[in-house]
């Protein structure tokens, strides 16, 4: 499943490349848009967007904490986990596990784990510790490969509670901290090695979620064109 994600991100957003975007180089947009989803195409947990820098307010700790609760605990955060279960029990991933209902239940509870530790740590710990923003702020305007490098690009730099910009220690260090607890429970790749592939795996994950995160509102405008409602009484 992660072995495909990129391609088929690219294969779902390459409808958006196609489209005449606003030419130029414009900043982040600053026009006000209507929210965001909650869910990206009603699995993917979209609660740490926001449409623009307009009226910056930093969050508090508490709300860190919130966000990182309804994605820990949001249904489509569930039925993740459960499918990449399902691809680390076809490609035997974790040998120690074993097959069958219980090793298939032991690696849907890692495979959770492995989202809630991520969260928590990355979106509000850190964050509220070193005073970093774990929103992603879209760009929304400009063209399709400036939206793609600004998206990927907040991986590495984001925002702080005092409305400036650094790197994002709350990426790295939360998914590498991530990654150094879940040694604990997967003991078929404790070496430095496959923990080094583990957080750049993940690193990628969640570049291809601020890539859908900047795309989506495109997407789904684009969806509802194909598929208009039908007036009450047709």
């Amino acid at each position: 499943m992660v072995r495909l994600l990129l391609p088929a991100l690219l294969i779902i957003i390459g409808p958006a490349f196609c489209q005449n975007l606003t030419p130029g180089e414009p900043a982040p947009s600053k026009a006000a848009t209507p929210p965001e989803n909650s869910r990206i195409f009603g699995l993917i947990p979209n609660n740490r967007t926001s449409p623009s820098l307009t009226n910056y307010k930093p969050l508090s700790a508490k709300e860190k904490f919130a966000i990182a609760r309804l994605d820990s605990f949001d249904r489509g955060t569930v039925v993740l986990a459960a499918l990449f279960a399902v691809d680390g029990q076809l490609t035997h991933a974790n040998p120690s596990f074993g097959q069958g209902a219980a090793g298939y239940g032991h690696a849907f509870g890692t495979s959770y784990a492995d989202f809630v530790i991520g969260n928590y740590l990355s979106e509000a710990v850190y964050p509220a510790l070193l005073h970093q923003d774990p929103r992603y702020f879209r760009r929304g305007s400009g063209g399709a490969w400036k939206r793609l490098g600004y998206s990927v690009g907040q991986i590495i730099w984001t925002h702080t509670d005092s409305d400036r910009t650094q790197f994002n220690y709350s990426e790295v260090l939360g998914n590498s901290t991530a990654v150094a607890i879940s040694n604990v429970y997967y003991t078929d790749h404790r070496g430095a090695g496959d923990s080094a592939g583990k957080l750049g795996m993940q690193l990628g994950i969640d570049a291809a979620s601020n890539i859908l995160k900047e795309f989506w509102p495109d997407l789904s405008r684009k969806f509802s064109r194909k598929h208009p409602s039908k007036a009450a009484g047709d």
